[in-house]
């Protein structure tokens, strides 16, 4: 059966498909693949696993696919790389919850300054504290 997908406007899928595939990197020891990319050869065995692990119809198999392509497209940009190294692995949910989301064109990807402006806001410390900051105990 043939998949018809319009690779203009690639369908939006659910955070958790995404989620599906990041899981499937840190069982296997990629789970730095947004930060340091991924070699092709490695890109078509993680969506060879897509095809046979993942529980979909075909066009939401090739949607999480070309989404988390793009994703790590996206994420090959300095500004993204730095985001990630300063917000750690919490980023990588917003990045699932948005990348499912967004519109996105197989020929352009993702706007990379809108995901940043958009995964900087969602994972911002709070009032300039930083989430894993030990507060003190007033006594």
């Amino acid at each position: 059966m043939r998949a018809n997908i319009d690779l203009a406007d690639v369908p939006a899928v659910e955070a958790r498909e995404l989620h599906f595939v990041m899981d499937m990197l840190i069982r296997s020891g990629q789970g730095l693949a947004l930060l340091r990319g991924l070699k092709e050869e490695e890109i078509r065995s993680l969506e060879t696993r897509i095809w046979t692990d993942f529980e979909g119809s075909d066009v939401a198999r090739l949607a999480v696919a070309l989404r988390f392509r793009a994703l790590l497209d996206v994420f090959a940009s300095r500004r993204l790389k730095a985001l990630f190294l300063d917000r750690g692995f919490r980023l990588l949910t917003s990045a699932a919850l948005e990348a499912a989301q967004r519109p996105l064109n197989i020929r352009f990807g993702f706007n990379a300054q809108q995901l940043l402006l958009a995964l900087n806001a969602e994972t911002a410390p709070l009032n300039g504290v930083r989430e894993d900051t030990p507060l003190a105990m007033a006594a």
